[in-house]
């Protein structure tokens, strides 16, 4: 997956298309590549803006340079409001303390279920999922002091959903095989379950 980090990102929009919008008058966004985009919105939008701005500076949150016929966006002090206009269509929510807790996906909620029964947390397999699939980020993320705020989103759920699957299986197996904790004729009824699941 790659990393939108909007505390580096400058989105660039084209001032002719933004104005236009403005002058609208309707619910629009601009997305993370600076493309005006109208509602209804699409799933697959990742969006750095939506409202009905009353001029091109859009709000005080935001850091709005005109260089041309481009309008230089850094978005980052708007941070808590891109999250609430963008969380419905995450794959996974990774923006509080308390880490990734689930997947909005079905599919893989169902794998993450599962995998919990073999101490097999949600930050394991997000982390399989940012090296292994295809995606986005949508972060802050800063280095000193260290701090990260994001929301994942899967390009390919289905392929995500094979890698992820396989990635547990494999995981599981090797436990079984190699961990006195979870001999096969110890587990529990979940654990066999989970098992049952993953063909084991």
């Amino acid at each position: 997956m790659k990393k939108f980090n909007l505390y580096n990102e400058i989105i660039v929009a084209d001032k002719a298309l933004l104005t236009d919008a403005i002058n609208a008058k309707k619910i629009f966004g601009i997305d993370i590549y600076g493309k005006i985009i109208y509602a209804p919105f699409s799933e697959k939008d990742i969006l750095i803006y939506k409202g009905i701005p009353a001029n091109i500076t859009l709000t005080n949150n935001y850091q709005v340079v005109e260089d041309g016929q481009r309008i230089l966006i850094k978005a980052f002090s708007n941070w808590q409001e891109i999250i609430g206009f963008n969380i419905l269509n995450a794959t996974y929510d990774d923006t509080t303390n308390d880490g990734v807790g689930e997947f909005s996906n079905a599919s893989l909620e169902e794998i993450g279920w599962n995998a919990t029964e073999f101490d097999i947390d949600y930050r394991v397999l997000v982390d399989f999922i940012e090296k292994n699939c295809d995606g986005t980020i949508l972060c802050i993320e800063q280095e000193e002091p260290y701090h990260f705020s994001g929301l994942g989103y899967i390009t390919n759920s289905k392929q995500a959903k094979e890698k992820l699957f396989n990635f547990c299986r494999e995981k599981i197996k090797d436990m079984i095989q190699n961990n006195p904790d979870y001999k096969k004729e110890t587990l529990s009824d979940d654990e066999l379950k989970a098992c049952e699941y993953f063909k084991l």
